[in-house]
């Protein structure tokens, strides 16, 4: 893996595999000093937004231009998700009851099925954004997966 990323004052430039060059403000990178599980050498990303009619956004590592996730905010489709996180995790992110929290599942899409994508609400990218440092937490609850289906959990709302 090679840096792809650059700085200038206040923004660091990022050539990406799936955008082409971007410029992100420096008050908008969120460092995960742990990288993500399996990435543990990324630890600089940004939110990108590439469409507003759609709750689907990017998560771009600064650190590797060609890794890009999908994701969600859980609660656009699973409006009583509830993950617990543990103590020691709440301590690094700096999180208490009154912390404004920002939280997004990383949404898997098989190749020529849209339909049977999955959020991974087991694994949850939690991020305090008055500090701008965030984490892949992993939930204590028992009855969430790394597979749950966006799609079925759409379904049973409407038939609610």
């Amino acid at each position: 893996m090679t840096t792809m990323a650059s700085h200038t004052t206040g923004t660091t430039h990022c050539r990406t595999t799936r955008f082409g060059g971007i410029d992100v403000d420096d008050d908008l990178i969120i460092t995960f000093s742990h990288g993500l599980i399996g990435f543990e050498s990324c630890k600089r990303f940004a939110v990108i937004h590439h469409d507003d009619q759609s709750p689907f956004k990017w998560f771009q590592s600064l650190d590797d231009g060609a890794l890009a996730f999908p994701i969600i905010d859980p609660w656009q489709f699973k409006p009583d998700y509830a993950p617990r996180i543990c103590d020691a995790d709440a301590v690094q992110l700096e999180l208490d009851e009154e912390t404004p929290k920002l939280l997004f599942a990383i949404v898997t899409i098989p190749r020529g099925d849209p339909r049977a994508m999955t959020a991974n609400l087991l694994g949850p990218l939690v991020i305090n954004p008055l500090t701008r440092r965030g984490k892949q937490a992993i939930v204590t609850n028992e009855d969430y997966t790394t597979k749950h289906s966006i799609m079925e959990e759409l379904k049973r709302r409407t038939e609610d």
